[in-house]
């Protein structure tokens, strides 16, 4: 199938990757972005090797190792007293699976995904309300009461995909978690962390982090385990983070600060159950649409960017019909990345107390542990995708 129109719902990184892959495999894609602007979710982005391997066969690989940040080793930390619980060189994981990890700012992701695709291929401020499958065709419908024909339409429009419910034939209820993740960028000289390492501190069933991302900055996150009815009237940061992490070790404090002077997300982290289908006639999802996960293992934009290269290879190797590529995409990717939400939610509870032994018995384990068990984890996602 050669030549498709392709309407892309969503200018996340997940439609943005889509759309390199498609017109690199010979259709003709057009993103369509509900924001007036690009103002990226999330301050940064772990990309893994397996997220770097997807950027690589799309030209982008020198531009991201150059733009990210060099992580080298994973430190878990005591948030009491931020004594070093184990201390992990990345070095073994990245010659296993021939790539490194570059943990980069998402706006610079973003910029360079238009910059690689054109922004003559984006449109912004274009509100989906819905589609209708014509047959030969479907038609994308707008806010503004515009429509955009196409042979074929990905709805790549986030974990709030309003195309979700048309492919699915009913609405399915994002699951919370259980915690919200407040996150951000701040500069650093090197007072908080080494340059090269990505450090959590850990305790109560909370998490504090930095990430090394490029140009002297460390993306950070705060994990605060709260009820469900708390996210009706969440508090803001400068309240409740020096309420649960002021009493934490010296760097914490150190990070808080420099957190506090600066914007902060809150994201409080939901995920999807496995959905029995990615696709109604000439419809498919990608991304967070599909696939909702909780970011603890790092793979949310890593597996919308495994979606899209692996979308762009059965449009061009199956010939049958549309319909055969799209089963076959989804029939692919339906297990992998149901098998990582769960891993993910399992990781969840274990890191934010869900059951408070089980998160005890993980931080007395973390003492002095050699890594072996967490660089198998790290490296079973890159093993099992697409990009091997």
């Amino acid at each position: 199938m050669d030549g498709l129109n392709v309407a892309i719902v969503g200018g996340g990184i997940g439609g943005l990757c889509a759309a390199l892959a498609l017109r690199r495999a010979g259709h003709h894609p057009t993103v369509f972005e509900r924001a007036e602007a690009f103002r990226p979710v999330g301050a940064g982005i772990s990309v893994w090797a397996n997220g770097v391997k997807v950027l690589d066969l799309l030209g982008l690989g020198p531009a991201v190792a150059a733009a990210g940040g060099r992580m080298d080793r994973m430190v878990y930390a005591s948030g009491a007293d931020g004594a070093t619980l184990t201390s992990i060189s990345l070095l073994a994981l990245y010659a296993r699976v021939g790539e490194r990890a570059w943990p980069l700012a998402r706006t610079a992701l973003q910029e360079m995904l238009l910059g690689s695709l054109g922004r003559e291929l984006v449109q912004t401020g274009m509100c989906c309300t819905g589609v209708s499958d014509h047959g030969p065709g479907v038609a994308v419908h707008f806010e503004d009461g515009g429509r955009a024909e196409a042979d074929l339409v990905v709805a790549a429009d986030g974990t709030h995909s309003a195309l979700r419910s048309y492919v699915l034939g009913e609405t399915v209820d994002r699951r919370y978690v259980g915690y919200v993740n407040w996150n951000g960028i701040v500069e650093t000289d090197g007072d908080i962390v080494e340059a090269d390492t990505w450090r959590t501190w850990v305790g109560e069933g909370m998490r504090a982090s930095v990430m090394p991302v490029g140009g002297g900055r460390l993306y950070f996150f705060f994990d605060v385990p709260l009820p469900a009815s708390a996210l009706e009237d969440l508090p803001p940061a400068a309240a409740i983070l020096p309420e649960r992490f002021g009493g934490w070790a010296a760097p914490v404090r150190s990070l808080l600060r420099a957190a506090l002077d600066g914007p902060i997300n809150a994201a409080p982290i939901h995920d999807l159950p496995r959905l029995p289908t990615w696709n109604r006639g000439r419809v498919v999802l990608l991304g967070d649409a599909a696939h909702t996960m909780a970011p603890d293992l790092g793979q949310g934009g890593c597996q919308a960017m495994e979606d899209a290269v692996v979308l762009a290879h059965y449009l061009t190797t199956t010939n049958q019909s549309l319909d055969d590529a799209l089963r076959r995409y989804g029939d692919e990717r339906r297990p992998h990345t149901a098998d990582i939400v769960r891993r993910a939610r399992k990781r969840s509870d274990t890191t934010h107390g869900v059951d408070p032994a089980v998160t005890a018995a993980w931080y007395r384990a973390l003492d002095g542990d050699d890594g072996t068990a967490i660089l198998d984890g790290l490296a079973q996602s890159v093993e099992t995708g697409p990009c091997r």
